[in-house]
């Protein structure tokens, strides 16, 4: 009976040692995108916009970004001209501003509008926030399958429109592949996909798209003119600057 209760013993040991090497290779995968994503000081860059419909039908649009650090971002179309000048702005503490040259008025978005689509594209306020992955979801490695981790990474906020995103990251530069975005009744609604090319010392993202899989709609985000560490000041991530 003493042996039987020292093998219970020994195999809740393993088993406790081997969930928590799990959730520590978790966390330390997704703060190795996030060190990807985020490392530069700072960044500016074009973005082409491409949205395609369910018959293949393309539109395009054109915006600026500058961003600073894991938590300041400006995005801003400047093309079409009926897009030109809608603006959002990401600050730290879940802050986000909205400026729509046609009222000539910032308005702020509030927790629960972040799901919804930003300016028409397959892309929510949420997606297009700037904040670090490790503050915004739980991780756990699912698998490795090829050249990639899979991760489920669960919304830390109750607020978030999704249940769990299926990330996969590339095992050797830890960049994000695509990712699964599910709903709360956890039904995949969208499918997002990346593709990444180093800049110098850094990895940037080329082109990112985003599929709405119940409106089989796609959105294309293409960067180029990409320059990092150009030595931003915090004053361009103002609702001031975010109305010029």
């Amino acid at each position: 009976m003493r042996n039987l209760k020292l093998s219970v013993l020994v195999s809740a040991l393993f088993l406790f040692v081997g969930f928590n090497a799990n959730a520590q290779d978790a966390n330390t995968i997704l703060k190795k995108v996030d060190e990807v994503m985020y490392s530069p000081k700072d960044m500016t860059g074009k973005t082409k916009i491409v949205l395609i419909d369910k018959n293949g039908k393309q539109t395009t649009r054109e915006a600026n970004i500058i961003q600073k650090g894991t938590d300041k971002r400006i995005f801003r179309f400047t093309a079409p001209s009926s897009q030109a000048g809608i603006a959002v702005l990401s600050l730290p503490n879940d802050v986000m501003y909205l400026y729509m040259p046609a009222f000539n008025k910032e308005r702020r978005i509030s927790s629960s509008v972040k799901s919804q689509k930003f300016a028409g594209t397959d892309f929510s306020y949420d997606d297009m926030e700037a904040k670090p992955n490790a503050l915004k979801y739980t991780p756990k490695l699912i698998k490795t399958e090829g050249n990639a981790y899979v991760l489920e990474l669960t919304p830390k906020s109750k607020k978030s429109a999704y249940s769990k995103v299926i990330m996969k990251v590339h095992k050797t530069h830890y960049y994000p592949i695509s990712a699964e975005f599910y709903d709360k009744g956890n039904k995949k609604v969208k499918d997002g996909k990346s593709v990444y090319k180093k800049i110098g010392k850094y990895w940037n993202a080329q082109e990112m798209s985003m599929t709405d899989l119940k409106k089989k709609h796609t959105t294309k985000m293409i960067m180029s003119n990409v320059k990092y560490d150009q030595n931003l000041f915090d004053s361009e991530f103002t609702v001031r600057k975010l109305k010029q």
